[in-house]
């Protein structure tokens, strides 16, 4: 009787569970197929900006100074460095000789070279990847009609050049390879300094004051959780007040002599961002290596005690290798957010205009994220083309660096298993 009582009440709640188990079926989906499709809209909108057709002029055409024929692309690097000492002036010829003779230089310098001082290309207007396509006939009629002297070309904006360049004022020479440097500098600090405060914070929680239910414990905990939660520009306050004006002589290299004699301590380097970053991702940390801590089994922790060892052993020999593949995985994830933040390395001194590569932890910096801020925030639209070119950029390191931290991740799994 009580079966079929059980039964009675089971029968006619099921073909609604079925039918609630299929309407999540399709918001899942659903929602699936709108990430998607803003994914790829948000990719097809960059690609859009990042090739096209441009008006552009030249001082000096690339075709005045072909060699028999030859285009200036093909030419052989000492025909290069010929046409550099006709076309230069005299004092900017002696002070190129000076940093190195032209002939001891590669091919792709003596042509940048080339590019920059003596042809000057100079872009007059540009248009989309869609219009490019679509609109063809009506650009070639206004490049006649309002750019008679103009070439129109098909162009990349992500090139190797663009890769190797330093900013510029000039949208036709500038390049990442100062934020690119910088973006990597930064992001090695920061791993640097969270993750080991983070897991160690997390060992602590999970496995020595776990079972003490103390007021201080409860505030950590408490404090961890909330600070998960912070806009990232109250980090980047906190970072102004702390490393760049507090521990000035440490961020800044003066208490090592770097700084030269006379000069102003300024705070506002690579070590105050990565730190300031660091606390930006550090409760993320803390709390992934919490969860991934508290996944392993209480049977492997009774199963070390019970062999002899001791607290600390088994941590470091059983639970933290048991935990590691999910500690990499929230170590990933923090890295992925700090490597796109904005606001605080704006607060925190982040040149938006700087030509000299980083050097060191006391450098000033810029990052990609900021450059491609300060592209957008300029008037010519010329300058939306690099910054589109630049997020391909950020992207391809964002998932050169994931990757390597999942390959990292996965050796690991594997040779514990």
């Amino acid at each position: 009787m009580k079966t079929n009582g059980a039964e009675d009440l089971f029968q006619p709640n099921l073909p609604r569970r079925h039918r609630i188990g299929r309407w999540g079926l399709i918001l899942f989906q659903i929602s699936t197929l709108v990430g998607i499709v803003v994914l790829t809209a948000l990719v097809l909108n960059v690609l859009n900006r990042t090739f096209g057709y441009v008006a552009m002029t030249y001082q000096v055409p690339p075709e005045a100074l072909s060699i028999n024929g030859i285009p200036v692309e093909r030419l052989h690097p000492l025909d290069l460095a010929y046409l550099l000492r006709q076309h230069l002036p005299p004092d900017l010829l002696a002070r190129l000789e000076s940093e190195g003779p032209l002939e001891q230089r590669d091919r792709r310098e003596l042509l940048d070279l080339l590019t920059t001082k003596v042809m000057r290309p100079k872009v007059l207007e540009t248009w989309t990847l869609a219009q490019s396509i679509f609109c063809r006939q009506a650009i070639q009629t206004r490049v006649e009609r309002l750019y008679p002297d103009a070439r129109l070309v098909f162009r990349s904006w992500l090139t190797p050049e663009f890769l190797t360049r330093p900013q510029s004022s000039r949208p036709e020479f500038a390049g990442v390879r100062t934020a690119v440097l910088g973006s990597l500098w930064v992001v090695a600090i920061t791993i640097a300094f969270a993750f080991p405060i983070g897991v160690g914070t997390a060992i602590y929680l999970e496995e020595y004051a776990k079972g003490k239910d103390t007021w201080v414990n409860r505030i950590i905990q408490t404090n961890i959780n909330n600070l998960a939660g912070v806009p990232s520009i109250i980090y980047g306050i906190l970072g102004l007040a702390i490393f760049v004006r507090a521990l000035a002589p440490l961020t800044s290299g003066a208490i090592f002599g770097l700084v030269p004699e006379g000069a102003t301590a300024n705070g506002r380097t690579i070590l105050s961002a990565g730190l300031t970053l660091g606390l930006l991702i550090l409760p993320i940390i803390i709390i992934n290596s919490q969860e991934a801590i508290r996944a392993v089994p209480k049977s492997l922790r009774l199963a070390s005690y019970a062999l002899g060892a001791t607290q600390w052993q088994t941590i470091w020999h059983h639970v933290l290798p048991s935990a590691m593949p999910g500690i990499l995985t929230g170590t990933i994830l923090a890295m992925s957010r700090a490597i796109g933040e904005t606001a605080p390395l704006i607060v925190v001194g982040a040149s938006t205009f700087i030509t000299v590569d980083p050097t060191g932890p006391f450098s000033k910096f810029t990052t990609l994220p900021i450059q491609i801020y300060q592209w957008t925030a300029r008037p010519q639209d010329v300058f939306r083309h690099l910054a589109a070119a630049a997020i391909i950029v950020l992207l391809v390191m964002l998932l050169a660096l994931n990757a390597t931290a999942i390959i990292l991740r996965n050796r690991y799994a594997k040779r514990r298993g």
